[in-house]
Formats: C-alpha cells, structure tokens, sequence
C-alpha cells in the first residue's frame, strides 16, 4: 500500500499534530485538512482542489493510497479527516461489512467504466473461453458485470444490478471465463487477458481513452445523478463541520471543473 504525503514534511507534521491536540481548526497551516485518495486521476483532481482553496488560506493535505480499502481504514483511525475516491454503492458495501459510520457531504467526479482489450476490436471478436477481467471489489465487479451484460456478452439474472456476482450469470454462450483482479492492477494485466473492464481513474493513467479506445463504455452524462459519482465522505460527527463544506466546494470551483473538462478526454467528469 502506498502512502504518499504531500505537502507537510516530518517536522511540519509534529507541528499538525501538536496544534491538533490545541485544537487548532482544521484547514489552517497549522491544522491542515487532511484528504486521502487513491493514486492517479482522483489524486490529480484533489490537487487542483488544493491549490485552489490555498488561493483562499485553506490547507489541505493530501495522502494518496494505492487500493480502494485503506482510505477508508485511515478515516475510520482518525488518520484523515475525509477521503474523496469512492461511489455511493461502494461506501454502502463498506458499511455494511465493516460497521463504518461515514456520510458523504459533496460529490468529486465520475469517472465512466470501460471494456479494453488489445486483442480484438470488438466483443463480438472474443473467442469461446474468452477471460475478460474485472474489479474484485464488489459494487465495482458488478458494475462490470452489468456493462459487459448490457453489450450482450452474456445474461445475468433478471434485476441483477452493481450487486451482481459471476454466480448471477444465467446464459454465458461463450463460456467467457471471469478473472476477478484488484482494481488498480487490471490496466497493467491487459495483455494477460483478452478483454478488461476498467474504471477511468486507472485507465487514464495507463493512456487509454474509454471514447477512443473502448470496446463498450458507461455514458459520462448525467454525473450529478449517477450512482458511480464519487463523493467527499467524512466521519459522521463532521458532516456539518465548516471545513467538510469548504472542502466539497472545492470540487464545484469552476477551475476544478474546467481541469477536469480539458484533462482527461470525457473519461471524467465532474459531479457537482
């Protein structure tokens, strides 16, 4: 798991927290406001949040995790204060499972699924026993199951929806073989399978383009409304907190937007 801090050095840290013990407010250099997110694009997203709100005095450190799981660890630990990478249907999951009590107070971006494959053009071009990876987190393995359904790969139970499994595939014709990999790693698996279902938050990064590149892609619109948007989440007891606000406004600053519009080519959107 990586963990890269950036902004506050090790002595300026001791200084965080000893002003934290002070109860210094948060957002100030002397108590940054500290965000956690996964590497690539919702890292480079809450950068251009930062440097924006730095325009107004409001501090914000960054610390970027390598898998889906750990931010929410930290949060849960007190180690952040917020995090800003995950979807409604993947913090419901988290809940669940593990018993955390976090709300969202704003939304970041959408950034749209998509099927890739350097072996074919096309689904139709996949042979008999096929293996087409997809996320082994859940809602997001679902959510692909679901694409790869609705592009007419195979059948899934009727009502199947982000919850569904391999085991809800009904009528699979060409015995297409389901490879469940860690998110973050299928964009580097792509030649070792013939297809893979990949979010734009790692595929941009590994230079694919779901408009330009995909097999079969989510639509981007309607990110406001969409179920995959990703959300500014906190602890409960700071959901009415000034900085959690100040925060989610952030990802509404019309800079923020205009970055996300010209970075990276309609594979994310912004959501607020």
């Amino acid at each position: 798991m990586l963990r890269r801090p950036l902004l506050l050095a090790a002595p300026a840290l001791l200084l965080a927290r000893g002003a934290l013990a002070q109860g210094a407010a948060i957002g100030t250099a002397a108590r940054p406001l500290r965000a956690g997110v996964t590497s690539g694009v919702h890292a480079q997203v809450l950068e251009q949040v930062r440097d924006t709100l730095a325009k107004d005095g409001f501090v914000v450190r960054i610390t970027e995790f390598s898998d889906f799981i750990q931010p929410n660890v930290a949060l849960q630990g007190g180690e952040i204060d917020a995090n800003t990478y995950q979807h409604q249907p993947f913090l419901d999951a988290q809940k669940s499972q593990r018993g955390y009590d976090f709300v969202p107070v704003g939304k970041t971006v959408l950034t749209a699924m998509a099927v890739f494959s350097r072996k074919v053009k096309s689904l139709n071009e996949l042979a008999s026993g096929a293996r087409v990876a997809i996320p082994n987190d859940p809602t997001n393995g679902g959510r692909a199951l679901v694409l790869l359904a609705e592009a007419g790969l195979f059948r899934l139970r009727p009502g199947a929806d982000f919850r569904a499994t391999v085991a809800d595939i009904t009528e699979n014709p060409k015995r297409i073989r389901v490879v469940e990999l860690e998110a973050a790693t299928i964009a580097r698996a792509l030649d070792d399978v013939d297809a893979a279902a990949i979010t734009g938050n790692y595929a941009v990064p590994a230079g694919l383009q779901p408009g330009r590149d995909s097999l079969v892609a989510e639509s981007a619109e309607g990110a406001r409304t969409n179920p995959y948007t990703c959300l500014v989440v906190v602890r409960r007891a700071d959901a009415q907190a000034p900085w959690a606000a100040r925060l989610a406004a952030g990802y509404a600053d019309p800079a923020v937007k205009a970055f996300v519009e010209r970075s990276f080519g309609g594979a994310v959107v912004s959501g607020s």
